[in-house]
């Protein structure tokens, strides 16, 4: 009896067994409903994806998540983007997404004399715009070939280092510096990896953008989702097709509709994205309440990173972070004009960042309030750009200006730009690229305020608000502090520990941390 028992187990044993595999070759679109069908059908994904057609998968979707809202669908189509000769302006603006994952072309491997700039709509202006942006890159050029210079002088090639490797290793740590001087003109590439609702908001937000580059982005963006994709296999499938229609043409024929056939990646779920009217009216009223209550005030000295205290009410919070991204004030600056305002003028703010939204508009970034941790931190651009990869945090960012000056590059253990005698025309640089910014600026030229902001290098200071909780800043002091990494942010890195260390001093023994001040071997990345 027993062994019959068994027997009938055993035999049921290979319907018990968990099945997993990879999934290859479905469109975007018809994936996402395949996985959503689990829900409403009891049929395999195998099954699914069988019977599913595009004409159906839009079918479903323009019921469940246009008519019902069901958003999260949307997250179930991931597709993949190459965006090139976008300026860093444009990049920047480009990733600020909470969900996003990507890479962008590095300026510490790559020489970006060779990327060219963009140029926006200057009219008369348009030549002092380009001289503007090819002093900089003269002395982008001038600035990495003497730092180059200055390294190899100051550390010597160990023997058993190959000459390839040490002129590549130092050519790293004078793009380091030479970064600096780039202009937000300069032209990168990226690649991304987005799902469809990531996608729709990102495609809405560029559409909303002050800068007519970004708002062009935005629309291709939209057309590349929504029209046909680019076929890494095309040429070789159309030689199979060809050699199949030599043995049959009736077999060729169908290989070549299934081969060759026009791949479009979310022609459903992207379609409607539009101009975001809710993100563009709120931006115009509280940049009006942010300078109202501001009243033109001197900006106040803050640190280059400042721990806020998380005494404050999360009406005040709130209504600060409303006001943050539309001004260059520093939070504290803020939250003292808010905290001093009666509680019904608090509300009106408040009530500021939702009277405009929609039915499908998710609420402004700022109203993600409540983090333990909460850092204002000011740095420049090109170490901003790294520290804006952290997704696991809520970033509230100020607009550029030339209000806050420039950084110079400064990295214990590797020679100064003064010691490699290239101060004189680092600062000569800077200041001549702040004067070009202010003369676009107040040119009167249509557009040429935010046009003006090209002219900016990467030295530039820009004022952002990172929220988090202790996992996170753990993190990115560890990740960011470490040796390999740029002395720019290395330094804000190790500021957050030691705010973290200052007000939890039970938790210091958590970080694994690397001191910054600490001289580096310049030959080790």
């Amino acid at each position: 009896m027993l062994g019959v028992d068994m027997s009938e187990n055993e035999k049921k044993a290979p319907e018990q067994e968990t099945d997993v595999y990879a999934i290859h070759g479905a469109d975007p679109e018809v994936l996402a409903y395949a996985m959503a069908k689990y829900s409403r059908s009891s049929l395999s994904m195998r099954e699914s994806l069988a019977e599913i057609s595009s004409q159906r998968a839009e079918q479903f979707l323009n019921t469940f998540y246009f008519q019902y809202g069901h958003r999260s669908i949307a997250d179930l189509a991931h597709i993949p983007f190459a965006i090139e000769k976008l300026s860093l302006l444009a990049a920047i603006e480009l990733v600020d997404e909470q969900r996003w994952d990507g890479q962008e072309r590095s300026t510490r491997y790559q020489d970006f004399r060779r990327s060219g700039w963009y140029t926006p709509e200057l009219g008369a202006e348009t030549g002092s715009y380009t001289s503007a942006v090819e002093a900089l890159f003269k002395a982008y050029d001038r600035t990495g070939a003497g730092m180059l210079e200055a390294l190899k002088a100051a550390v010597a090639r160990p023997e058993e280092m190959k000459a390839e490797t040490y002129e590549r290793t130092l050519k790293a740590r004078a793009f380091d510096v030479a970064r600096y001087l780039l202009p937000l003109a300069t032209n990168t590439s990226l690649g991304q990896i987005v799902n469809a609702r990531t996608l729709e908001t990102q495609v809405s937000r560029l559409l909303t953008s002050e800068f007519a580059e970004v708002r062009r982005l935005g629309e291709k963006l939209r057309e590349a989702a929504t029209g046909p994709a680019w076929n890494v296999h095309h040429a070789e499938a159309e030689v199979l097709c060809e050699e199949i229609s030599s043995v049959s043409a009736e077999c060729g024929e169908r290989a070549a509709e299934t081969l060759l056939r026009e791949v479009k990646t979310a022609p459903t779920l992207v379609k409607y994205a539009v101009r975001n009217e809710y993100q563009a009216q709120s931006r115009e009223e509280l940049t009006a309440a942010a300078a109202e209550l501001m009243q033109g005030a001197a900006i106040a000295n803050a640190p280059v990173v400042d721990l806020l205290d998380d005494a404050e009410p999360l009406e005040v919070e709130l209504a600060t972070s409303l006001i943050y991204p539309h001004c260059h004030y520093p939070y504290r600056q803020i939250r003292d004009q808010v905290a001093a305002l009666s509680e019904a003028r608090r509300s009106e703010l408040i009530g500021l960042g939702a009277k405009h939204r929609g039915r499908h508009d998710e609420l402004l970034r700022p109203f993600h309030a409540g983090h333990g941790l909460r850092f204002d931190i000011l740095m420049d651009v090109g170490g901003f750009r790294d520290m804006h990869r952290h997704r696991r945090c809520v970033q509230l960012l100020q607009g550029y200006t030339d209000l806050h000056g420039f950084e110079e590059p400064v990295c214990p253990g590797q020679p100064t730009l003064a010691e490699a005698g290239l101060e004189d025309e680092y600062v000569a640089a800077m200041e001549a690229a702040y004067a070009a910014y202010r003369r676009l600026r107040d040119c009167g030229e249509p557009g040429a305020a935010e046009s003006a902001q090209y002219c900016l290098p990467l030295a530039t200071r820009r004022r952002a608000m990172f929220k988090m909780d202790f996992a996170e800043a753990l993190y990115i002091a560890e990740l960011r502090s470490g040796v390999g990494g740029h002395f720019s942010y290395r330094r804000v890195a190790w500021e957050m520990y030691r705010a973290v260390a200052e007000r939890h001093p039970a938790l210091v023994g958590y970080f694994r941390i690397e001191d910054v001040y600490v001289p580096v071997d310049l030959l080790k990345r």
